[in-house]
């Protein structure tokens, strides 16, 4: 099966992801501490959630596709366990960490 854009795939998160994810969930809650948002209409994105870990296995919608072949890289919206989400760019089909999969049907 070829990729294409709008398909729901899984994403497994790098270790590099998932410290990506969590320093800028760690920025944000730093800036709220240091009394950041407190007058309101900053246009800031809260990225706030939980824990991301390597390993971890999120949907992802396919938002460009390279190539034509069903091994083509993609880029991917990953939704996180937050309302942040996560730019996964130029990731191939596999197995693990920095790849995605089709979902298993059940």
């Amino acid at each position: 099966m070829k990729p294409s854009i709008g398909r729901i795939v899984h994403y497994t998160l790098s270790e590099h992801d998932a410290a990506e994810i969590n320093r800028r969930r760690a920025d944000f809650a730093r800036y709220v501490k240091n009394g950041g948002l407190h007058g309101g209409g900053t246009g800031y994105v809260a990225h706030v959630g939980n824990q991301a870990r390597e390993g971890d296995v999120y949907p992802a919608m396919i938002v460009r596709v390279f190539g034509e072949t069903p091994e083509s890289a993609v880029n991917l919206q990953v939704f996180l366990d937050g309302n942040d989400a996560f730019w996964a760019t130029s990731r191939t089909l596999g197995e693990g960490p920095f790849h995605w999969a089709w979902p298993e049907r059940v």
